[in-house]
């Protein structure tokens, strides 16, 4: 068999879990796992906004189904399967298909979860492929955006901003002499399976910028916060790239580390929860307007000419 039918058999079906029904039938059948309660998501990747066109296509793959997992980590939640849409050119070799299909393998065996179905079409545009994702999570306990208060900590995990400055690496515009920004941009690690349930007040995945998705933090728990740069984790490849790229880790996004809003005093149960999750105290939420504002080390207001990532 060739075509759209075939490729389906040979590379997607051996994804498939029996939910899928061995994607013969129009949708899957999944039954939520008792006293569990379902969390939803979808994320898209277009060639040219979200990805270059010679960017590795298991490694975009790969990226696709970490963004949605580092959504379902923001909501506290458990991966369970997800549906799969793909938009290829018809000039689309085979290899990149076979590629893509051995990266979707690859994180399905190392986060636990299968392909439940999804839907295949040709495009005369730029290559499409975006993933919704079915989580699960203890009915009351899923974590959200809303539920910070003045004189919460702010936190995050891990470090922040080298997948933006790996965008401008690709673009020669700045040395990425070990390889550290190209490896974030293309691979990020989502933080799933941490257990902030019961401890923390808010939640949000970084993906458009530290500065823009605090901000939705904000807005949804009516308060501001303060952000502390100089206290905001750096890997050694960016902190080496100098002053002149502070705007860019801030603002550039992309990261899919965790910002925490928790109560002041929580360091210990926080580090405990994280088990091993590098996790960095970087500011605190203040009464007032939901703003962010930056500050530096000696508390002087830090400027910046945007928040992060916006597509319109």
């Amino acid at each position: 068999m060739s075509g759209e039918f075939g490729r389906i058999a040979r590379y997607f079906a051996p994804l498939a879990s029996a939910e899928a029904l061995g994607l013969a039938d129009d949708a899957a059948l999944w039954t939520p796992p008792a006293g569990r309660q379902a969390v939803l998501t979808v994320d898209q990747m277009i060639e040219g906004v979200h990805f270059l066109p010679d960017d590795p296509a298991d490694l975009v793959a790969r990226k696709l189904m970490r963004r949605n997992l580092s959504d379902l980590a923001a909501m506290g939640a458990r991966a369970e399967g997800y549906l799969l849409t793909t938009a290829l050119r018809a000039d689309t070799p085979e290899t990149w298909l076979s590629a893509f299909a051995e990266g979707l393998a690859a994180d399905q065996a190392r986060f636990g979860l299968p392909l439940w179905g999804g839907d295949s079409s040709s495009t005369p545009g730029p290559v499409m492929t975006s993933i919704t994702m079915i989580g699960s999570v203890e009915p009351g306990a899923a974590l959200r955006r809303g539920g910070a208060v003045a004189g919460d900590a702010l936190y995050v995990t891990g470090t922040i901003g080298d997948a933006a400055l790996g965008l401008h690496a690709a673009r020669g515009e700045i040395a990425d002499p070990t390889g550290q920004f190209r490896a974030r941009r293309l691979l990020p690690e989502p933080r799933i399976g941490l257990a902030l349930a019961g401890l923390v007040h808010a939640a949000i995945d970084v993906s458009d910028g530290l500065v823009q998705d605090l901000g939705h933090v904000c807005r949804a728990s009516g308060c501001g916060a303060v952000i502390e740069a100089d206290r905001v984790p750096l890997s050694p490849a960016a902190r080496a790239a100098g002053p002149a790229w502070r705007e860019t880790i801030l603002t550039g996004g992309d990261d899919y580390e965790l910002l925490i809003a928790a109560p002041a005093g929580s360091d210990h149960e926080l580090r405990q929860a994280c088990a091993g999750t590098p996790l960095t105290r970087i500011g605190h939420f203040v009464a007032g307007a939901p703003a962010v504002t930056a500050v530096d080390k000696d508390g002087r207001p830090v400027t910046l000419a945007r928040t992060g990532w916006q597509h319109f």
